[in-house]
């Protein structure tokens, strides 16, 4: 059958350290190590199969042991993957640091991520599926392409502007449907856009505006519909007849890294899921990425659609 749901994105290995509190600068601390599969495509497609949705991973590897760790995770959880070898690079890396309290700090190296070009794209692929789903931490112009693919075939598609890069080309945002930035996405993308002459934008002011003010915001992207992410806060859906704010669900925290790629797989399983209903797929969304953060890791951590629902059940 065809898949519901197409991302195509990274995969990255995560390589994670454990600390009580993230060192300073020049400082060395002790931690505990681990690695495991990641990438905020790859975690996408992981939490929107997990979620019930069929799913398809295309993304891009090198020839290497975490290649291999990538295959092997895609056929353990019965989640299609159509994986892009790139002999001459690596498969991509996550270098994590998370504290005590469940924060975590990321730097990425793209490897053959950045080398998905646009003769990797199957065109049916796409077109077969009821929403694509692509981020900005793969090669931009195959993104972009893939955007324009889905679009002209009626493809429902989801941009989650992570992480937001000096080379974004602001012109892709004309093939979205669907627009999921976090608090540092969206606060660079209102000043990348001059959104209301803002250039000046910042998260601190932007947790002291009401819900309209944000909505306001929102529909100077162009965007028809808006989904900012707002950690604990929940989320605000903005569209053109006006916005929603859907709370968080309370969790205990043990590990934050890779929320609010769950939220944007569960997110995407729950519009498949629920007809298209918006709103309801963002308290899905937010049902998904709350379950993730009590567990450690990032793929690994993504709920199935079993305790997702009994999860919703008691709420």
């Amino acid at each position: 059958m065809a898949p519901e749901v197409v991302v195509i994105g990274s995969y990255v290995q995560d390589l994670t350290w454990r600390c009580a509190e993230f060192p300073r600068a020049g400082e060395t601390i002790v931690g505990t190590f681990v690695t495991g599969p990641g990438g905020k495509g790859s975690n996408q497609a992981i939490a929107a199969g997990r979620a019930g949705a069929r799913t398809l991973f295309v993304g891009a590897v090198g020839r290497d042991a975490f290649a291999v760790e990538a295959r092997r995770f895609y056929e353990e959880n019965g989640i299609g993957a159509r994986w892009v070898e790139k002999p001459k690079q690596a498969t991509g890396t996550a270098g994590i640091l998370v504290s005590q309290s469940g924060q975590n700090e990321i730097v990425v190296a793209l490897g053959a991520n950045a080398f998905l070009s646009r003769k990797d794209l199957v065109p049916r692929e796409i077109e077969r599926a009821r929403i694509l789903v692509v981020q900005l931490e793969s090669n931009l112009a195959t993104a972009a392409a893939a955007l324009k693919i889905a679009r002209k075939a009626g493809v429902a598609t989801l941009l989650n502007p992570a992480p937001m890069r000096a080379e974004f080309d602001p012109a892709m945002l004309r093939s979205v449907d669907i627009l999921v930035p976090n608090e540092t996405e969206f606060t660079a993308l209102v000043n990348r856009l001059a959104v209301g002459g803002r250039t000046d934008f910042r998260e601190e002011e932007l947790a002291t505006l009401s819900p309209e003010t944000v909505h306001g915001l929102c529909r100077g992207l162009g965007v028809e519909t808006v989904i900012v992410t707002l950690g604990r806060r929940g989320c605000l859906v903005s569209r053109p007849s006006g916005c929603t704010a859907i709370p968080a669900f309370s969790v205990k925290a043990v590990d934050t890294t890779g929320a609010g790629d769950a939220f944007v797989g569960g997110f995407a399983a729950g519009w498949v899921r629920l007809g298209g209903d918006i709103e309801a797929a963002a308290r899905f969304g937010n049902a998904v990425a709350a379950l993730s953060v009590t567990r450690l890791g990032t793929a690994p951590s993504m709920p199935r659609a079993r305790e997702i629902a009994a999860f919703l059940k008691k709420r």
